[in-house]
C-alpha cells in the first residue's frame, strides 16, 4: 500500500492561497480517559480573529510519516481556503496513545465524538466540522455520521463501505476473500507494530512500544472467528443504521477500487442529501489518482464544504445524483495509465435511463431468448481458476489489473453472445440468475463477465461469487443437498462500460476462484439447468441530453507536495508459476515500496511486501497463503526494524494460522513472538 504523489500527473500546484497558511504540529487532544490523540491543524494564520468551519481526517495510518506525503498536497489546500483542516491518528496509531485492538471498534467512534467536541470548542473554529477520508477514513466517516455529533455536518466517503461483512476486504459473497484477508491482516500486523517518535513523545517511546508489540494482535484470528454475518460485522456496518445518517454525504470510488458497489448503496439508501461520484480510477483520491482522467476533486470539496459548513449556494446540489465515467472498450491490460470514455449523469439512482437486458445461457451461448427445454451443463472444478483477476482493490501499482481471460477461460465453462448488432453502455449491477445443483454439500460459484475482441481478446468487466451455503442468508448459512435444485443469484460488481458493436458479451461459470475465494473443502462438480431461470441481466443505460452537463470538472489541483528524498525506488514484480510435474500453482506478488527521507522532520521510512497463493490441482485442502512484511522506521541514529511472517492453510475442518512478529531496535532483536491458532471452519 503505497501513500505517494508522482510528480508526472498533471495538476496545478497552488502555492499562493487568499490565506496564508499556518500548520500547528505535535498537536494533543485530550480524551476523558486521560489519554492523548496526535493531531496536525493546518489553518489560516488569522483564524483566531476570523474562525472557520474545521475539516477532519481521522485515520491510523501515521501522520507524521506515512501519510505525510498525501497530506502535504490536501490540508494545507482546504487552510488556503478559508477551513482549520485537521488530520488525526486514531488511538493506537501513530504518536497517539494505546494500542489498536480491532478495526472500527466502538472506541474508535468515542474517541472521535470526543475529537469533535474539542474542534467545536477552540477558538479558531465556527463550530461547524465535516469529515473527509478514504478507504478506512472513508469507512469512520460514515460510521461517526451515525453518531449524530451535532457539530457534524457533512461528510465526504471515498473507497469505503456501509457492509463490512459483504462488501469488504474480509469475505465476498459469503466466501473468505483468501486474497485479502489476511495481506490486509499482516499489513495492519505489521503497522500495529510501529512505536510512537521519541521527539514527539520523549521517553515514554521504548515503553509504549514495547506494549504495543505485545498487545497488539494479528486481526486475521478475530476475523475468521466470524465466518457468517452476525453482530461482530454488523458493528460499524451502517446500512443496519443506515436512517442514522441524516446528514449531507458525497460519496467517492472508482472502477478499479475495491469499494464502488457502496456508492449505488449509499445515494439509493441514505435519508438525507447524497451525490455520487465514480471515475476510472484505483484506490485513491481522484486529484492524483491513475487511470487518468484525473479531475479537480478539491475543488469540488470545496464546494461541497461551502455549501455545508459555510452555507454559501455553490450550485453543487443542483447538480445530478451520479455522476459516473463510462470507459470506452479497451483490450486487456494489467496496468493501464488512462482509460478514455465520457462523463455521464444520473438524477436519481436506480435512474430512469438504466434498463435490464437478460441473456439466457444454453449450451454454451448467451442467447435473446430462453431456451425451451431443460439442459444440463455440467460445470467442474479445476482449482487454479483465477490466479489472472488481478488485485482485488488496486492502489495504481502496475501489474494490478486483469490479464487477458483466454488464460482463465479453459479453466470454467464459457457462454459467448452472438456479435452485438449496436453498441451499448452499461452501468450498474449485472444480475446473474442460475437453476443448479451441487454433489457436494458445501460449494461456490463464481461468475465472470468479459468483453470479447472481434481479434479475439477477453477483458474482464464485472465478477461476482456466492458461498452456495449462504444463498438465503449469510446470517445462517444452510448446507447443500446434494443433487437438490437451487435458484441462486450472483449480485456482480457495478460497472461503467461501452461494449462496441461486434464484440461479444462472453460469461465464466465455475466452482472455484482462486486466489479470490478460499476453495470448498472438497472438489465440487456443479450441474447448471440452463433454461428460463438461468440467465445474466445487464443493466443497459440510454443516454441522454442531460450528459451533455456531466463533463464539468476543473484540472486537477492541489498544494505543493512536500519535500522528499528518494533513497530506495519502488518495484513491483507478479509471478505465476505452474509446475507441471506436482500440479501446483503460485501467485508470488512482491511490492518493494520504496525508501523515503522527508526533510522537514527527518525521518525516514520504507517498506517491503512479499505475498504467496499456492494450490496444487485437484486438491483444495493443498490452498495455502502467506505473507511477509520488512518495514522500517528511523531518524539519525534512532533506527527501527519490522519483520512479519503470516501464514494460513487448511484442512477439511479447520483453518490454521501462525504470526510471527520481530522488531529491531539499531540492529539489535528486542522482541520476537508468535501467534499460533486453528479455527474451525463454519460453511466456507
Amino acid at each position: 500500500m503505497v501513500f505517494n504523489i508522482k510528480d508526472s500527473q498533471k495538476r496545478r500546484i497552488k502555492t499562493e492561497f487568499s490565506r496564508k497558511v499556518e500548520k500547528r504540529e505535535h498537536v494533543w487532544v485530550p480524551m476523558s480517559d486521560g489519554r492523548k490523540l496526535a493531531a496536525t491543524i493546518w489553518l489560516p494564520a488569522d483564524a483566531g480573529d476570523n474562525p472557520v468551519p474545521a475539516i477532519l481526517e481521522y485515520i491510523p495510518y501515521r501522520k507524521n510519516d506515512f501519510t505525510a506525503i498525501r497530506d502535504s498536497v490536501r490540508h494545507p489546500y482546504f487552510a488556503g481556503h478559508g477551513y482549520a483542516s485537521i488530520r488525526v491518528d486514531i488511538g493506537g496509531t501513530g504518536d497517539s496513545d494505546g494500542y489498536l485492538k480491532d478495526e472500527y471498534l466502538k472506541q474508535e467512534q468515542d474517541d472521535a465524538l470526543e475529537v469533535l467536541s474539542w474542534i467545536e470548542k477552540q477558538p479558531w473554529s465556527t463550530g461547524a466540522v465535516g469529515m473527509i477520508g478514504k478507504s478506512w477514513g472513508g469507512f469512520s466517516s460514515l460510521q461517526v455520521a451515525a453518531r449524530q455529533h451535532p457539530a457534524l455536518k457533512a461528510i465526504i466517503t471515498l473507497c469505503s463501505t456501509d457492509d463490512r461483512y459483504a462488501d469488504d476486504v474480509h469475505y465476498r459473497g459469503g466466501n473468505v476473500l483468501a486474497s485479502d484477508m489476511l495481506w490486509w491482516a499482516s499489513t495492519m500486523f505489521v503497522y500495529n507494530a510501529r512505536p510512537q517518535d521519541p521527539e514527539v513523545v520523549g521517553d515514554t517511546w521504548k515503553k509504549n512500544w514495547l506494549e504495543r508489540l505485545e498487545k497488539t494482535p494479528p486481526f486475521v484470528e478475530e476475523w475468521l472467528r466470524h465466518q457468517r454475518r452476525d453482530a461482530y460485522w454488523k458493528h460499524g456496518s451502517v446500512c443496519e443504521n443506515i436512517e442514522d445518517i441524516t446528514i449531507p454525504v458525497f460519496a467517492v470510488s472508482g472502477w478499479q477500487d475495491g469499494y464502488t458497489d457502496a456508492v449505488f448503496r449509499l445515494i439509493q439508501q441514505l435519508p438525507g442529501e447524497s451525490k455520487g461520484l465514480i471515475g476510472p480510477w484505483a484506490h485513491e483520491y481522484p486529484e492524483v489518482a491513475t487511470p487518468e482522467p484525473a479531475v479537480g476533486f478539491l475543488q469540488e470539496c470545496l464546494r461541497w464544504w461551502g455549501c455545508w459548513l459555510k452555507g454559501e449556494d455553490t450550485g453543487i446540489m443542483e447538480e445530478p445524483k451520479l455522476t459516473s465515467w463510462i470507459q470506452d472498450s479497451e483490450r486487456p491490460k494489467v496496468t493501464y495509465d488512462e482509460r478514455p470514455g465520457k462523463w455521464v449523469a444520473d438524477h436519481s439512482w436506480p435512474s430512469e435511463h438504466v434498463t435490464s437486458r437478460p441473456y439466457w445461457l444454453s449450451n454454451g451461448n448467451l442467447t435473446k431468448e430462453p431456451v425451451a427445454k431443460n439442459e444440463e451443463t455440467l460445470i467442474p472444478s479445476m482449482q487454479a481458476h483465477g490466479f489472472y483477476f488481478g488485485v482485488f482493490c488496486p492502489f495504481g501499482q502496475p501489474g494490478d489489473m486483469p490479464a487477458d481471460q483466454r488464460l482463465e477461460n479453459g479453466k470454467a465453462v464459457i457462454f459467448t453472445s452472438d456479435p452485438l448488432e449496436e453498441s451499448i453502455e452499461l452501468l450498474g449491477h449485472p444480475m446473474f440468475h442460475a437453476e443448479l445443483s451441487a454433489d457436494q454439500e458445501n460449494a461456490l460459484l463464481a461468475v465472470r463477465l468479459m468483453d470479447k475482441a472481434p481479434t479475439g481478446e477477453s477483458t474482464l468487466i464485472s465478477w461476482g461469487m456466492l458461498n452456495l451455503t449462504h444463498r438465503n442468508s449469510h446470517e445462517c448459512p444452510e448446507k447443500l443437498v446434494k443433487g437438490q435444485r437451487y435458484h441462486v443469484e450472483v449480485k456482480l460488481d457495478a460497472l461503467g462500460q461501452q461494449i462496441p458493436k461486434g464484440h461479444r458479451i462472453e460469461i465464466a461459470v465455475a466452482p472455484t476462484y482462486w486466489p479470490s475465494a478460499w476453495p470448498s473443502p472438497k472438489p465440487v462438480n456443479l450441474t447448471l439447468y440452463c433454461g428460463e431461470d438461468t440467465r445474466i441481466a445487464l443493466p443497459v443505460r440510454t443516454p441522454h441530453e442531460g450528459d451533455k452537463k456531466a463533463d464539468r470538472f476543473d484540472a486537477p489541483e492541489t498544494a505543493q507536495v512536500m519535500d522528499r528524498e528518494i533513497i530506495r525506488n519502488e518495484d513491483r514484480t507478479r509471478q505465476i508459476i505452474h509446475e507441471p510435474v506436482t500440479g501446483e500453482w503460485i501467485l508470488s506478488d512482491y511490492s518493494d515500496e520504496g525508501e523515503r527521507l522527508l526533510p522537514e522532520n527527518g525521518l525516514r521510512y520504507g517498506s517491503k511486501n512479499k505475498n504467496v497463493w499456492s494450490i496444487k490441482e485437484g486438491d483444495p485442502l493443498s490452498a495455502r497463503n502467506r505473507c511477509e512484511w520488512e518495514l522500517t522506521i528511523g531518524r539519525g541514529q534512532w533506527r527501527i526494524k519490522l519483520e512479519t511472517d503470516s501464514e494460513m492453510w487448511c484442512d477439511e475442518t479447520n483453518f490454521y494460522l501462525v504470526n510471527s512478529l520481530a522488531a529491531f531496535e539499531d540492529d539489535k532483536k528486542i522482541f520476537s513472538k508468535t501467534w499460533e491458532t486453528s479455527i474451525e471452519r463454519d460453511h466456507v
